[in-house]
């Protein structure tokens, strides 16, 4: 037996066993690997390779005559890489045993034969023996890395298309653009169950990072696992030559660190009713990048900025936060465009790594449940920053395109879409999801692009697809907020459509955003405005109105201030109205009509049955210079909230936000209100006229519910008005309850601070039942009836 020190070599090029292991080679059994080999002269070389005593290895080699050739000559002589020691192998059938005492794993063992005359003997391919040491066949759940306590690393990778995978192994530092410093070929009939690929490394102490070739395009660049936790850098790869053309490559690689351990001590989920959530929609980077934020450099633009403004949400009123895309995305291309769906983007980590971002992420969840306020994710699962026309392959793409992705072109797409219904998807989709629930103490989700989830393998609408109901009835996604985005990021559609649900699914209203747009600027029947107001009975009649998602403007688009500042002919899907200017101006008259068509907007957002959103920067005046691209926005300047108009506008927005909350009654339902409770006026009680496209002027009265456990505070009936017209129109306010007055609460054509009522002294407000109301050109007014003033003051 000799004693030899282990060189670090490739294992490329090992043949996989097909037949049972060396005999004469007397290895333990216990835990022992086999390979064979084929020679370059049609011979075959057994190898078994076997943990020993004190953790050490043994490596039994044994060359097998076979049937009916000639018996080799004596002679045969081991010579190990790297190594000027020969082991000779002796006996009839030639074989020797090496032993490695104490050696590192995994590594691999390379060796040529010398037979008696000198001649070398090589594999089949001309390259020496190569065999992996301490290398085990793995097993193929769960998919992704597996660590051990004691080292041990399992991987497991789904991929039915590729012949072959090389698992590669990079030290310390290494990247996707180095050399592997190991690289371990998979046996397919040994590291292969189904069509999972795995393998076990008794440790992996020394290397730093992995990644998979799976033999597309001749062995190429490694790929990133896709249920890597940690990841690293993205960084440039070898171009890749498909079909003649020259295509640039990304590549990133899954780092074998264990995840950074987090304390969660008592988070408690603030696990608000669906109907009580007013929403703030937010891009992480661009909330607090801007140097006005007051934020250090490592803070700004990250999940701890975000923590740092918690108070500003709170003063607001909001109670639950929406994020843009968090995952891993392309930089170039932006959040909605994702090649990894298990680990947060590392830029919005202090130290700009995936284990800072980690921690941070954590960090800003744990403190937004602390300030009862709920974290949302928009996500992306339709289709990911691989693939489209530079071919460019990260994960996903490489690993198993014909079994993540549609293999047929949807017309009007020119990105590849994932088969979000196919079963490896599906499970890919699911996994990740609740890995952001249990992980990251997530609350619920939005999902973008929403009407591709409904497509089949062949791009066909599904009528019951199993990744929406999985998702509607999943134990662990099932306690969270579900919503259903219609908007594309790949400009396809943006149409709402009937949406599979189980009662469980909300959706963005679309609609509203149209109707409300439409009304404000004089072009929409007042019934459409009416639907809206009411929760959309026509889109959530068998759901109920706090499964509707509202809003006015959103991260694509134009901001709230645009709306009223730009209307040119490129942005006549937009239905906006610049109040007679178009763009920045410093006429007094324009600049009042914009400030009150931004209260109108924000006063019907939240007067409205359902959940309000507010997109960042609306609270504070915005602007993308009238741009539509979300490629042009620009961080949020958070100067501007010094200045009057942004205090007038934030200030309206926390006291709707608290009407909401103290009249939760009527704007906090999760079923619609009854027929009975509802009365539709025009003007002067006049009936509307519904069907009239020159009608812009219509009054709603809410008649509250009487009942005697309901506190004081909430019984009485509401009156609201909306003048979409250029001309003031008369109101005449019904009789409220005997012994009640009429309190206006809010009218936005008045300057502050008389235009909406904060302050105590609510007398000076009073109007008395069937008394007529001047309702200004461009407003929206408000009425409470109370019947008790003393205590309502």
């Amino acid at each position: 037996m000799a004693s030899l020190l282990a060189p670090p070599a490739s294992t490329r090029g090992i043949l996989p066993p097909r037949r049972p292991a060396p005999r004469a080679a007397q290895t333990p059994r216990a835990g022992r690997s086999c390979y064979r080999f084929r020679t370059d002269d049609d011979g075959v070389v057994d190898v078994a390779v076997a943990a020993g005593e004190g953790g050490g290895y043994t490596v039994g080699v044994e060359v097998p005559p076979l049937p009916g050739a000639p018996r080799r000559g004596g002679g045969l002589v081991l010579r190990p890489a790297g190594s000027a020691e020969a082991v000779p192998l002796d006996g009839a059938c030639p074989a020797a045993e090496l032993s490695f005492r104490a050696a590192p794993a995994p590594f691999s063992l390379s060796f040529l034969l010398t037979d008696g005359e000198g001649a070398e003997i090589r594999t089949h391919r001309s390259t020496p023996f190569c065999v992996p040491v301490g290398v085990g066949p793995g097993s193929p759940a769960p998919l992704g890395l597996s660590l051990s306590e004691g080292g041990a690393a399992n991987f497991a990778l789904y991929s039915r298309s590729a012949k072959g995978v090389v698992l590669c192994l990079y030290g310390r530092g290494g990247g996707g653009g180095g050399k592997p410093a190991l690289e371990i070929e998979l046996d397919p009939y040994v590291n292969r169950t189904g069509h999972v690929w795995h393998v076990s490394l008794k440790s992996v102490e020394g290397y730093g990072s992995y990644g998979f070739r799976c033999g597309l395009f001749g062995m190429g660049h490694p790929l990133l696992d896709p249920y890597a936790k940690v990841i690293g850098d993205l960084v440039a790869a070898n171009p890749l030559h498909v079909k003649g053309v020259t295509a640039p490559s990304m590549s990133c690689l899954g780092s074998l660190a264990i995840p950074p351990s987090y304390n969660w001590g008592r988070d408690k989920r603030p696990c608000l009713p669906l109907e009580k959530l007013v929403v703030y929609r937010a891009n992480v980077a661009l909330f607090t990048k801007d140097k006005s934020s007051g934020l250090p450099d490592n803070v700004a633009g990250t999940f701890s900025g975000v923590t740092a403004k918690i108070e500003h949400f709170r003063s607001l009123g909001f109670n639950a936060v929406l994020l843009e895309p968090v995952f891993q995305f392309d930089q170039v291309k932006g959040p909605y465009f994702p090649y990894h769906f298990f680990s947060p983007m590392d830029s919005y980590g202090g130290e700009g790594s995936s284990a800072s971002a980690i921690t941070a992420m954590k960090d800003m969840v744990k403190a937004m449940h602390r300030n009862g306020i709920e974290v949302l994710l928009e996500v992306v699962f339709t289709h990911t920053a691989e693939g489209e026309a530079d071919g460019q392959m990260i994960s996903i793409s490489g690993i198993d395109n014909s079994s993540y992705y549609i293999a047929d072109e949807i017309a009007g797409c020119k990105s590849s879409i994932l088969n979000c219904n196919s079963p490896v998807t599906q499970n890919l989709i699911l996994d990740s999801l609740r890995h952001w629930v249990i992980d990251f103490h997530v609350d619920g989700f939005c999902f973008i692009n929403a009407p591709f989830l409904v497509r089949g393998p062949r791009g066909e609408y599904l009528s019951r697809p199993p990744l929406l109901e999985s998702i509607a009835f999943d134990p662990v996604l099932s306690k969270t907020k579900i919503i259903a985005d219609p908007w594309s990021p790949l400009g396809i559609s943006n149409v709402q459509f009937p949406f599979p649900h189980w009662k469980r699914w909300a959706e963005m209203n679309t609609r509203f955003s149209i109707d409300v747009r439409n009304f404000l600027k004089g072009e929409a029947l007042i019934s459409d405005l009416a639907t809206r107001l009411c929760g959309s009975g026509d889109l959530f009649s068998n759901r109920g109105p706090a499964f509707s998602f509202n809003y006015v403007s959103r991260n694509s688009g134009l901001t709230l201030v645009d709306l009223v500042s730009f209307s040119n002919g490129d942005l006549a899907s937009e239905s906006s109205w610049n109040c007679g200017e178009e763009g920045p101006s410093e006429d007094s008259v324009v600049l009042q009509k914009r400030l009150r068509q931004i209260r109108n907007f924000i006063f019907i957002l939240f007067v409205s049955l359902g959940i309000p959103i507010l997109n960042m920067g609306d609270e504070c005046g915005h602007s993308s210079a009238g741009s539509t691209s979300y490629k042009d926005r620009v961080p949020l300047n958070w100067k501007a909230l010094k200045t009057s108009f942004v205090k007038e506008v934030t200030g309206f927005i926390s006291f709707l936000a608290a009407l909401r909350s103290r009249r939760g009654d009527i704007f906090q339902r999760r079923e619609f209100l009854k027929l009975e409770n509802i009365s539709w006026h025009g003007n002067n009680l006049s009936e509307p006229r519904w069907e009239d496209p020159t009608s812009k002027f219509l009054c709603m009265h809410i008649i509250a519910e009487n009942d005697v456990n309901t506190p004081e505070l909430t019984k009485g009936d509401l009156y609201i008005c909306f003048n979409a017209n250029e001309e003031p129109a008369s109101a005449t306010l019904p009789a409220p309850a005997e012994g009640s007055v009429w309190l206006r609460l809010v009218d936005t054509s008045l300057a502050l601070p008389g235009f909406f009522t904060a302050e105590s002294n609510l007398k000076v407000h009073q109007v008395l039942g069937y008394s007529s109301y001047e309702v200004k050109a461009h407003s929206c007014v408000l009425f409470e009836s109370k019947r008790d003033l003393p205590q309502f003051l």
